[in-house]
This record gives C-alpha cells, sequence and structure tokens, in this order.
C-alpha cells in the first residue's frame, strides 16, 4: 500500500550531516510531529558538492554521507519509531565535474566518442568533427596553447588504472588512444572533445545543459537503457521498502514529462510522487502526470499574499518607481526584456539549435524552402520569449493538448506583434512545427528533425522562463522584492480570503496529497524574511517616510553609481533580516546582494562581474550595521512593526501547515530564522538546541517569536498526526467557514465531510488594531456534541456555532482548534 507522508521534515544532507548524523535527529523529529524524513538527494555527487544535485555515479551512495550501508540503516531506524522516507532525486542532469574522471560515464563519452556505451547517455548534438565542446579554458584556446598551459600526464584514474590525460590545471581529460604522440595543436583536433574558452558555450555548446550552467549535463532518460541505468538504486531502495516517496526535481526539463513520470511511478509500483513544477496563477499541473502534486511553490506566493494589504502597492510603486524608474505597470515588459537578454546571450545556443532544426526541414522540404535563415531564427526567438510559463506539453506522434495548443496560440499572437508582416508565414510554420502539425508537404509530421523541433522547443522554453524570470527578472522587480519568489506571482501583489479558498478547495479535490511549502533550498529568502517584508504592506505609508530618513542618513556614504534596483532591495532586505537581536551579519547581507545583483545583469553580472562596484556596495552595507542613524530608525521600525511581524509569522505558518497536503518543514524553519538564497539557508541546525527547547515548551510558556513558532508547529504537526485523514488523502476535505470580518480567514479540514480541524488565522493585523480591534466580530464553527478547543489550550471549550473572534484569538493572532474530547465538554 502507497504511503502518503502527512508531514515531512526535509534535511540538507553532506559532509557536515551524513545518514548517521541525520538518524540522531529522529527522536526530535518524532516528538516534533513530523511523520516523514525527507533526504536532500544521496547520489555520489560531485567532489566538494554541498547540495548533491550534481551527481556523478548512479550507481553509489554518496561516500561522504557514508555509503548505502548507512542510509539503508537511517531509513530502518526512521521505519522502526513510525516514520517514512522521502527521497529527492535528480533526472534531469549529471555533473561534469573537476577533473571529469570522477563522472566514469562522462569520462567514457569523452575518450572514445560515439563509440563509448554511454554515448547515447547525454543530450549531445555532436558537430561533424564527432567532438563534444568542453568549454573549460579561462582564455582562447590559441593564447592557452602560447602560454604552454597545457599538458600530457600519466595519472592513476579511478576505475581505469594508468592514463595518459591532457592537463589544464585542475582539469584532466583522456587522450585518444593512438594520438599521444602527436604534435599538441594536432592531439587536440584528434580528440572526441573539443576544448574551448569558456565564452563559447553561450554560442556554440553542443550539449543541453541545466538551464545556462556548463557543469551540469542533461541525461537523457526517455530512453528505457538510460532510465534503467541511472533510476536502478533508487527504483531498488523503494521496492525494498527502504524509501516511501519521491521528490523529482525539475521534470520540465525531460524531453517527456509524463512519460518519465509514468515509468518511474510503474517501476515504484505507484510510490508517492511530488514534482518541482512551477506553476503560472492559472496554470494545473497536467492531469495525466501519475503524481500526487507539485512541491508547493503554489501554495507558498497564495499564503504570503493573502496575507498583504493591498492598499500598500500603490505606495511601495511609489518608492520603487522614484528609486529605479521602473513603472508600476512595467512587469510584464521587464520579464519580456529579461528573457530577450538571455536568449541572446547565455541561452544563445539552445536558441540557435531549435532555429537550425527549423531552418533544415524548411530546406528539406520544397514547399517551405523560401522561408529564410534570418526570418526562421526571427521567429523562433520572439515565440520563445512570449511563452508565458515554463512550457507546453506536446509529445511527438500525439495531438497537442488543448492547453497547450492556446498557450502556444496565444504566444505566437504576441509574438507577431513584435514582428514585421512580412513575418506572418514565417511564425505560422514555426507554430506548426512545434505543435507538431502537419507543415509543408502533405504527410511529413513524424520525422526525426520535426519529433526534435518539439521536445527541443519546449526545452528551450523552460530554459529561458527559468533563466529570464525566475533568475533575471524577479531580481530586478523591487515592488515588494518578497514577491519575486520562486514560483511565485509579483503580478498580483495581494489575494483575499475567497481567492485562496477557491484555490485550496480545488486543491483538496484535485491533489489532496500534494505538498506545500513555505521555505526550501531553492527559495531566495526564507518564510520568515518574506513575512516580515510583507508587513511593509500594512506599513506602507510609514515605511515611504522610512525610506526618505535612510536615504537622507546615508546621502554622504551612499555610492554615487549605486543602481535604484540594488538600493531599493537593499532597504527592503534591510526590512526583513533586522530583528529585535541587529541586523543581520553584514558578510550574509553583503554576499546575497551581490548574487541579487549578479543575477540581476544591471551593473554586474557573474560572467563579468564589476568589482569595483560590487566593493563600493559591500563598504556601504558594512558601515550602515554601525551606522548611528541607521541603527536608530531600523530599531524603531522593529519596535513599530512587532506586532504585525508577530501575526504574519504565525499567520502563514499555521496555513501552509493545514491547507491541503503533505506539509513540509524544511529544516530549522521550525522556529524563526532569518535565511537567504543558497547557499545561506543551506548551512546548519542546531537540532540539539530545538530540541531542548521543545522539551521545555511542555511545561512552559514560549518566550520571544521563535518559541512561540516552535510551540505552534509542534501542536500543528502532532494535530495533523492524530487526524491524518483531515489532512491529505481522498478522505480528506477543506470547508471555508463564515467570518463576519475580513481581516479573520477560517477553515475547516474534514474527513468524510465530517469537520475535525478547524484554523483561525487574523489578516492585515495593522488596519485591525486601528479599528479598535475585534469587537463584536464572530466567526463560525462548525457543528460538534463536544465543542471545540485550541491544541495549544485545551482547557477551554469554544461551542459551535457563532464564536467571538476577540475570546478566540485572546491570546494570540492565529488558533488551530479540533473536536473536543467527550471528557472535557461543558
Amino acid at each position: 500500500m502507497t504511503r502518503v507522508p502527512v508531514s515531512t521534515y526535509r534535511l540538507q544532507l553532506g559532509p557536515d550531516l551524513t545518514f548517521d548524523g541525520a538518524a540522531e535527529q529522529l527522536p526530535y523529529l518524532h516528538d516534533l510531529g513530523v511523520t516523514d524524513l525527507y533526504l536532500s538527494p544521496v547520489l555520489q555527487a560531485a567532489p566538494g558538492s554541498t547540495h548533491g544535485y550534481d551527481v556523478v555515479d548512479h550507481d553509489r551512495i554518496s561516500d561522504v554521507m557514508g555509503g548505502r550501508e548507512r542510509l539503508e540503516a537511517l531509513c530502518d531506524a526512521a521505519h522502526a519509531i513510525g516514520m517514512g522516507v522521502v527521497l529527492d532525486i535528480v533526472p534531469n542532469h549529471m555533473a561534469v565535474p573537476t577533473p571529469a574522471w570522477h563522472n566514469r560515464a562522462l569520462w567514457s563519452v569523452l575518450a572514445d566518442g560515439a563509440d563509448s556505451p554511454y554515448a547515447d547517455w547525454f543530450d549531445v548534438e555532436w558537430d561533424a568533427s564527432g567532438s563534444l565542446l568542453m568549454p573549460v579554458l579561462g582564455d582562447r584556446i590559441g593564447a592557452v596553447i602560447a602560454r604552454d598551459e597545457l599538458t600530457l600526464e600519466t595519472l592513476e584514474v579511478p576505475g581505469v588504472g594508468p592514463t595518459t590525460v591532457l592537463r589544464y590545471f585542475e582539469h584532466a581529460f583522456p587522450v585518444r588512444a593512438g594520438t599521444e604522440q602527436l604534435p599538441l595543436t594536432q592531439l587536440l583536433q584528434a580528440q572526441h572533445y573539443r576544448l574551448a574558452y569558456w565564452r563559447v558555450a553561450d554560442e556554440e555548446l553542443n550539449y543541453r545543459r541545466f538551464f545556462d550552467v556548463g557543469t551540469l549535463v542533461a541525461v537523457r532518460v526517455e530512453r528505457p537503457a538510460v532510465f534503467e541505468a541511472t533510476h536502478a538504486v533508487v527504483v531498488d531502495l523503494v521496492r525494498s521498502g527502504h524509501v516511501d516517496g519521491l521528490r523529482i526535481d525539475h521534470p520540465d526539463g525531460l524531453a517527456d514529462p509524463r512519460g518519465y513520470l509514468k515509468q518511474l511511478y510503474e517501476a515504484t509500483d505507484g510510490a508517492w510522487i511530488v514534482a518541482e513544477k512551477i506553476l503560472e496563477p492559472a496554470e494545473e499541473l497536467p492531469s495525466d502526470w501519475p503524481v500526487a502534486g507539485t512541491t508547493g511553490y503554489d501554495a507558498a506566493w497564495r499564503i504570503g499574499q493573502v496575507l498583504h494589504d493591498p492598499a500598500g502597492s500603490g505606495p511601495l510603486a511609489g518608492v520603487m518607481q522614484r528609486l529605479t524608474g521602473d513603472d508600476p505597470m512595467g512587469l510584464p515588459a521587464l520579464i519580456e526584456q529579461s528573457k530577450r537578454q538571455v536568449v541572446e546571450e547565455s541561452l544563445h545556443a539552445e536558441v540557435n539549435r531549435l532555429a537550425v532544426l527549423v531552418a533544415e526541414v524548411c530546406s528539406d522540404d520544397i514547399r517551405l524552402r523560401d522561408h529564410t535563415w534570418r526570418a526562421i531564427r526571427d521567429c523562433v526567438t520572439e515565440l520563445v520569449v512570449a511563452m508565458e510559463g515554463y512550457r507546453a506539453y506536446v509529445v511527438p506522434g500525439e495531438n497537442a493538448p488543448g492547453a497547450s495548443v492556446h498557450q502556444v496560440n496565444e504566444a505566437a499572437h504576441r509574438a507577431a506583434s513584435r514582428l514585421p508582416d512580412e513575418r506572418a508565414d514565417t511564425l505560422a510554420v514555426v507554430v506548426d512545427l512545434v505543435l507538431g502539425r502537419e507543415a509543408g508537404s502533405a504527410g511529413r509530421t513524424h520525422e526525426t528533425r520535426r519529433d526534435e523541433i518539439i521536445i527541443r522547443f519546449q526545452q528551450v522554453c523552460g530554459a529561458v522562463t527559468a533563466k529570464g524570470v525566475e533568475d533575471t527578472a524577479f531580481y530586478r522587480w523591487t515592488h515588494l522584492v518578497s514577491l519575486c519568489e520562486v514560483g511565485g506571482s509579483p503580478g498580483s501583489f495581494a489575494i483575499g480570503p475567497d481567492a485562496l479558498h477557491a484555490w485550496a478547495s480545488r486543491q483538496s479535490e484535485r491533489q489532496p496529497s500534494s505538498m506545500t511549502a513555505g521555505t526550501t533550498h531553492d527559495t531566495k529568502r526564507g518564510a520568515d524574511v518574506r513575512a516580515r517584508q510583507g508587513v511593509l504592506t500594512e506599513h506602507a505609508d510609514a515605511w515611504v517616510e522610512l525610506v526618505d530618513d535612510l536615504r537622507a542618513a546615508t546621502d554622504e556614504i551612499r555610492p554615487a553609481h549605486l543602481g535604484g534596483r540594488t538600493e531599493n532591495l537593499l532597504w527592503q532586505m534591510l526590512a526583513g533580516t533586522w530583528t529585535e537581536e541587529g541586523p543581520l551579519a553584514t558578510e550574509r547581507l553583503t554576499r546575497y546582494l551581490v548574487k541579487a545583483s549578479r543575477e540581476a545583469k544591471d551593473w554586474t553580472r557573474w560572467t563579468a562581474p564589476d568589482e569595483k562596484a560590487e566593493a563600493e556596495l559591500v563598504a556601504f552595507v558594512e558601515a550602515l550595521a554601525g551606522h548611528e542613524r541607521v541603527t536608530e530608525l531600523m530599531l524603531g521600525w522593529v519596535e513599530r512593526t512587532s506586532h504585525a511581524v508577530r501575526a504574519a509569522t504565525l499567520g502563514q505558518t499555521l496555513l501552509q501547515l493545514t491547507l491541503p497536503g503533505a506539509v513540509d518543514v524544511y529544516q530549522g524553519a521550525e522556529t524563526t530564522r532569518i535565511a537567504l538564497v543558497d547557499p545561506d539557508n543551506r548551512g546548519p541546525v542546531d537540532h540539539r538546541a530545538l530540541a531542548a527547547t521543545l522539551h521545555r515548551l511542555e511545561t512552559a510558556s514560549p518566550h520571544g517569536l521563535g518559541e512561540e513558532k516552535l510551540h505552534l508547529v509542534a501542536a500543528t504537526l502532532r494535530a495533523r498526526r492524530r487526524h491524518p485523514d483531515a489532512v491529505v488523502g481522498p478522505r480528506s476535505g477543506y470547508q471555508a467557514l463564515p467570518t463576519s470580518s475580513g481581516h479573520a480567514l477560517a477553515f475547516a479540514r474534514t474527513v468524510d465531510d465530517e469537520p475535525a480541524l478547524v484554523t483561525v488565522v487574523t489578516r492585515l493585523s495593522t488596519s485591525l488594531a486601528g479599528i479598535g480591534g475585534w469587537g463584536e466580530h464572530q466567526v463560525v464553527l462548525p457543528e460538534s456534541p463536544t465543542g471545540w478547543v485550541d491544541v495549544r489550550r485545551p482547557t477551554t471549550v469554544h461551542p459551535s456555532g457563532s464564536v467571538p473572534l476577540g475570546t478566540l484569538l485572546a491570546h494570540g493572532p492565529v488558533a488551530l482548534l479540533e473536536v473536543a474530547p467527550i471528557e472535557v465538554a461543558p
């Protein structure tokens, strides 16, 4: 029988947290109320990996984590106390490690080219010379040769033995047998790979990457033999009973996500599977995917926005426009600009390859020959830029789904508006080809190149969206930076309770065992940081004044060329990270700001960092931490917003833990934690201290917001464990509850339509306080013969029917109720 997690707890494994170290956390996690352990990738990764997504060997469990024996021991220990195990797996790509021999499959391809038994593993477009591009050189190859930086050496290669290699600093590549004695220039030309300047990759790379990361090469898991070889260990762990569920990293990068997921579902005998799928606000997960749902980005942004005050949009937009010049209505244009930039720069090779395929098809068909290369390239570019969402889902040989046809047609309409009229016929051909429809001569629909166009188009769209939107536009748009999160919807700013209820009801019906998330290893800012930034919407006018005061106080030390987007981001990051204990460590904040600025690509970037300007930014932030007036202003802000921060922090926590689906608690997020983009959010967590605090809270009241959050998380997870059928699975349901105030959001979780748990959350606490509190406002609790009790304060029983919100929420901004046991009924 398939095990469905009621709750998961994500652990980031690695050298600092091995399988044995994870086993030590089990008693605490069980006491917290967690039902399933959720592990980051465990297969052998590249040397020094801190995350595990750079797999080098699918046949081995990570040595640094303890190997397969210790993983199985961890799983056995979890099962012994009734906990399941969920594993994160990476089907889309493998690492191109340094040295390359750590990936023996890739090493074989480098050594033997198309004759390697692994040649069909990787998504390579072999060039005429049969060479795989390796863009690892720090300069053009002529200069590298002139400086004698390439040498031949004999090294002991693990699993191979003494091998003649071509050495470039820390890199090593196999030398093709029989070419060892050739002059260096001839030797280089005789290999199955082409060493090249790293900048060549953006224009000429001939293998598909993970987005634009050249050190992650795509794997063709759509081929049955490759699937079996790369999934044998994972499938065996599931079938042997050690692993109970799987989280699938980035399935949108695959040639056929549905086909892959079906194959995995069958191979694991129907295990619980969730897919890391980013959905547009109106997009739904394809109904033919055999998964329980997504990893929860779609829940996270709604949870944040239902707690935002829409009245704050205008003042915050005004600050953005004044500092950055960005039009408050200009997000769509900014996204288009950002996508176009990555198409012309880092993803040029991928888009160009797609255009080449279309051009080859047109050249080979007399009815299509007059579509020129330039016209094809223009139309492919504009169609890719115009696509909304990560990709369409079209499978060669099948009729395109209606939703995908609509998606592509809408993109074509936008693309046409950006193209000259004479490109209309060419655009129509491109659209027909990417949808698998007949174009040109009759009957020519199921050809190899035409099928590849269908697949490549979808993969390219996903990469362009990821890099153009998530990793560029979302670092440029500063209206409210907490909106610009992975899978977020910054265009909507705020939603009302009815919108959340409608979405949750659909989730409960369609995907009752999906996952909900608040913080993940990929979020740009942790949930607690986003909650503090969300409070800006409730104090928008005061925030405008504060920004003016901060700018005036720092006018003499602020860098003259500090970009407006970076400045607006900085002030909002201070609001999100400055707590009662003071500012965040300068090193952490500056590391975040430099990374964010490079991702935004406005004035500095990863490929061309402006070191002088970055140093000025770092010096400025360092000066802020010790600036007397800035400290005074920020401490005043923290005090002014403390009530709203408490309500937002606890409110989003309880919502995330009680909305439909299996809830995930990211390591350390059970208490307040200032966490920024990776690697900051992947740091170690002191579970011993958390366990000690949790034990103390069994008999003592919480002290401070961090302890109050921990107490709430534990009480909620334990309640979920007591009522599993109310929160996950086909018997669970969702029922919106009436309230007489828009400041309250309430709903029940039901089992077979019978209420078992009730969530009540305060919204917009600042304006609530401004009208004098709850007054006579009520919430209508569902019928229960014994009444309802707060899981954190079970001695007071609340009757069914209308209950004063002031009474129910007398001790805090949130309450989780469960049916009172008969013995304590009034």
